[in-house]
C-alpha cells in the first residue's frame, strides 16, 4: 500500500525534523507546507505592505492560509496519483477536524482507502516552556509574532489536535518529541508507519 503520512502539531514541536529522519527510510514526496507556499505568501504580504513573516493575523488566515494548504493538498494528490508515498508536514488543524478532507484527497488521487494507508503522527512536547525554547532556538523570523504574543499564542494552541478523519484509532500516534530524538524512537515511528 502507498503511505500517506501526516506529521502534525504546533510550532516548535519538531515535525519536520521527525519527518526527515523517517524519510531516510521510507521514500516519499516530502511536502512541508511552509516550503510549498512560503515564498508566494511572503511576496504577497510584502506587496500589501505587511510583514512577510506574518502567519497569525486575520488577513493571512482569511486570504492566504487556504491557498497554502490547498496547494500542498493538490501536490499531494498528484503524487498519490503517480503512485508515490507522501509525507505531509504542517499543523493541518482545520483539515484534521474536517471529516471529508481526507476522503477528498484519496478520491481525487484516483485511489481508495484499500490502496492508501493514512497515518497521523502528532508531534507534541511535554510543556509550553520547552516548545518556546525550541522556537527561540530555531531563530526564524516567522516565529517572531508567537514570541512577542506568547501568552495569547499558548491559549490558542491545542497540544494534541482533534482528528475527525475516518481512519482506525491505531493509525493515529501521539509522539512525545521531548528529549533527544534517538534511533530507537525513530525505529518505533518507522514500525508504526509500516503497520508492524
Amino acid at each position: 500500500m502507498q503511505k500517506l503520512v501526516f506529521f502534525v502539531g504546533v510550532a516548535g514541536t519538531g515535525k519536520t525534523t521527525v519527518a526527515k529522519k523517517l524519510a531516510v527510510r521510507i521514500p516519499a514526496a516530502f511536502l512541508d507546507r511552509d516550503t510549498v507556499g512560503g515564498r508566494f505568501v511572503e511576496k504577497f504580504l510584502e506587496s500589501k505592505g505587511m510583514d512577510p513573516n506574518d502567519r497569525d493575523s486575520s488577513f493571512y488566515k482569511e486570504h492566504l492560509r487556504d491557498l497554502e494548504y490547498d496547494t500542498t493538498k493538490d501536490i499531494c494528490i498528484e503524487n498519490l496519483s503517480a503512485g508515490q508515498n507522501v509525507f505531509m508536514i504542517s499543523p493541518f488543524t482545520a483539515e484534521l477536524k474536517n471529516r471529508e478532507w481526507i476522503e477528498e484527497v484519496i478520491s481525487a488521487s484516483g485511489r481508495s482507502k484499500d490502496e492508501v494507508d493514512v497515518k497521523v503522527i502528532v508531534v507534541a512536547l511535554k510543556d509550553m516552556d520547552l516548545q518556546k525554547e525550541r522556537i527561540v532556538d530555531r531563530k526564524t523570523e516567522r516565529d517572531q509574532w508567537k514570541l512577542e504574543h506568547w501568552d495569547d499564542f499558548k491559549k490558542r494552541v491545542d497540544f494534541v489536535p482533534e482528528v475527525n478523519w475516518d481512519i482506525p484509532p491505531g493509525s493515529i500516534h501521539v509522539f512525545d518529541n521531548s528529549g533527544t530524538l534517538t534511533d530507537e524512537k525513530v525505529e518505533r515511528l518507522y514500525r508504526f508507519i509500516q503497520g508492524e
